[in-house]
């Protein structure tokens, strides 16, 4: 979209969309400790007013009559039917330009035919809607959780992903720079090669990778010899040198598992707001070790870590359930 781009997530939001758990079917015994979870994220995003506009978005409304509930004055809950709470990747993504804002909104296809629930398809265009603003139709399969950017035309992403055959199988890295400079603003674009093992989204850098300042990349750290992503955090460090950023390392979780499984826990997936930064925890030895190292990184904003076992559950953390909507 031509004058128009992506600004990095530490820039003024006016608001954000959290993606409120609805499917009983789905979280099953996870249901409620996962509201929990999602409405303390929300509540330390909005930090008693001095943070940005919180949007619950509910997928129907005996759901939105729970999110009011539990979150009291700190957040408005809308109703828009949608399959899971991923709105990192489902949500338009909002770009500021010399002629104000527009949301762009692409194609989604469940992360590669993995997971097929019935509204996710449109959520983009529908929470589109309710902005207002002038929308481009972007006509290739792409997920916010995809890309990170610093707001002065580089970003970042994962080979794994994004030349992934499940996605756009007609799409070389050319093809895809290409449409992420006319999208979103992308002049040039760090690749990075695999994510993190397990991790369902086929590699999304958010868990891996995030700006923190223009020329400033936060990288994970191996968390003991048992790291199961010791190998792709070197790489990534490596690649993101070589392109010439200065890189901060963050102390990594090391290897998380549940009921046996390994899963895909990462600090990366932490949320930048207008007051407060959120750090997803995981009951693991460096989980104080992170969130002092993303502190030093945010020191006009208060961060914090917050338990989020039971969104993970489904997946994901405090990332992948929001979508800012930057300021004018």
């Amino acid at each position: 979209m031509t004058d128009y781009r992506q600004p990095a997530e530490w820039t003024l939001h006016d608001s954000v969309w959290i993606g409120f758990p609805s499917h009983p079917e789905l979280w099953e015994d996870d249901l409620d400790p996962a509201r929990a979870e999602v409405v303390q994220f929300a509540k330390a995003v909005h930090a008693d007013g001095a943070g940005e506009h919180v949007i619950l978005v509910a997928a129907d409304e005996e759901s939105a009559a729970a999110a009011r509930e539990l979150a009291g004055d700190a957040a408005d809950v809308i109703v828009e039917p949608f399959g899971d709470i991923w709105l990192r990747d489902t949500a338009p993504i909002i770009l500021s330009g010399d002629g104000g804002r527009a949301a762009a909104d692409f194609c989604f296809n469940w992360w590669g035919g993995k997971y097929e629930l019935p509204g996710d398809e449109d959520i983009g265009e529908r929470l589109a809607a309710h902005t207002g603003l002038p929308v481009r139709r972007c006509d290739w399969i792409f997920e916010g959780g995809a890309i990170d950017v610093n707001g002065a035309g580089i970003g970042v992403t994962t080979e794994q992903c994004l030349l992934n055959p499940n996605r756009n199988p007609g799409l070389d890295k050319a093809a895809i720079e290409a449409n992420l400079a006319r999208d979103l603003g992308v002049d040039r674009l760090l690749w990075l090669g695999d994510g993190l093992a397990n991790d369902h989204t086929d590699g999304h850098v958010d868990n891996l990778a995030r700006f923190v300042a223009e020329g400033v990349i936060a990288i994970p750290e191996a968390g003991g010899a048992d790291d199961p992503n010791a190998a792709v955090y070197t790489d990534a460090k490596t690649r993101a040198e070589a392109f010439g950023l200065t890189v901060a390392t963050i102390p990594s979780p090391g290897l998380v598992e549940r009921d046996g499984e390994m899963i895909p826990a990462s600090y990366m997936n932490f949320y930048i707001g207008n007051a407060a930064v959120v750090v997803p925890l995981y009951g693991a030895a460096n989980d104080k070790a992170a969130v002092a190292a993303i502190a030093k990184l945010f020191p006009g904003r208060r961060v914090t870590g917050f338990r989020a076992d039971h969104i993970l559950t489904g997946g994901g953390s405090f990332h992948c359930i929001s979508q800012q909507i930057p300021a004018v």
